[in-house]
């Protein structure tokens, strides 16, 4: 593998990472115009399934190859995985609207332990030393990062308890996105998947949704938040990470988490001490280590 083709996956996974990083601040920002979880997840979902669909469409028109298309038992083994994300926006969204955004993807973050756990189950043996070393710096940076020490007023624990539910669903996505249906077309991969997280979050509104539902926020943030949450993430990341390999691009796509806290420092005006910032700088020094062995690139 060539440096300039490994450059090139480190620039998609960085910039799809870069994307998720800026969502939650475009959430926070709806919030404030009153608008509600089940308008913003509803307008994200349907642009997003549009624009995917769209997609797939440009693709078999343009591609001279046949694309192998979906069978019946790959659109639903891809639906049913799709509800785990349906279930991270509803989560982590809900999230968002107790607690900051700079605490909120720390909490998100919560992925990395999350993750070895679920593979130990999985495998049925105990993760390496290096992991549990990369387990401990992350809860130690969490402490930091979430300001639990310094911190006068006690986070919502309203927050914590989405963000954490997130992180297991998140967790569960990457699992199993990475294991469903690999044959196909990146396009149809995430188009079922969001057909199937589209029926959790359909389901959501339907139940909590109280007052009429705001059109306007299609036109106001549903375009950003589909944009940048269901259309361009997505096809970047799984356009990059089999150039990068999943280590080096589990370390690229660790941006997702200073992004995410900047913009919420200079959009937001949230408060971001340096301890906090330290507690980042360990989560982004976990993964590295989680993933150093995996990311040696081939000459």
């Amino acid at each position: 593998m060539t440096k300039n083709n490994v450059l090139k996956g480190v620039f998609l996974v960085g910039l799809g990472a870069t994307s998720y990083g800026m969502l939650a601040t475009f959430v926070k920002l709806a919030y404030n115009e009153k608008f509600t979880t089940a308008e913003v997840t509803s307008s994200q979902f349907i642009l997003g399934i549009i624009g995917v669909f769209i997609i797939n469409i440009f693709q078999k028109l343009t591609k001279k190859e046949a694309v192998l298309k979906a069978t019946s038992k790959n659109i639903f083994q891809l639906m049913l995985a799709g509800t785990s994300l349906g279930m991270t926006s509803v989560f982590y969204y809900l999230c968002v609207k107790y607690i900051d955004v700079s605490i909120a993807i720390v909490l998100l973050m919560q992925t990395v332990w999350m993750g070895v756990l679920l593979e130990m189950i999985l495998d049925k043996k105990l993760p390496s030393n290096q992991k549990i070393v990369a387990v401990i710096i992350v809860l130690i940076g969490t402490i930091l990062a979430t300001n639990l020490i310094y911190n006068q007023k006690p986070v919502d624990y309203h927050g914590v308890f989405w963000g954490l539910l997130a992180a297991a669903s998140f967790t569960t996505t990457m699992f199993t996105a990475n294991r469903v249906a690999t044959k196909i077309s990146t396009a149809q991969r995430s188009l079922y998947m969001l057909l199937g997280g589209a029926i959790i979050v359909f389901g959501f509104g339907l139940s909590t949704q109280t007052t009429a539902f705001n059109f306007d926020i299609f036109l106001k943030w549903g375009i950003f938040l589909a944009l940048f949450g269901t259309i361009i993430p997505p096809l970047l990341m799984n356009a990059g990470f089999p150039i990068t390999g999943i280590g080096l691009g589990s370390i690229v796509s660790a941006l997702e988490l200073p992004v995410s806290v900047l913009m919420a420092f200079f959009i937001l005006g949230e408060t971001v001490i340096v301890s906090q910032w330290l507690g980042i700088i360990l989560i982004i020094f976990a993964i590295i280590l989680m993933n150093i062995n995996t990311s040696k690139l081939k000459s």
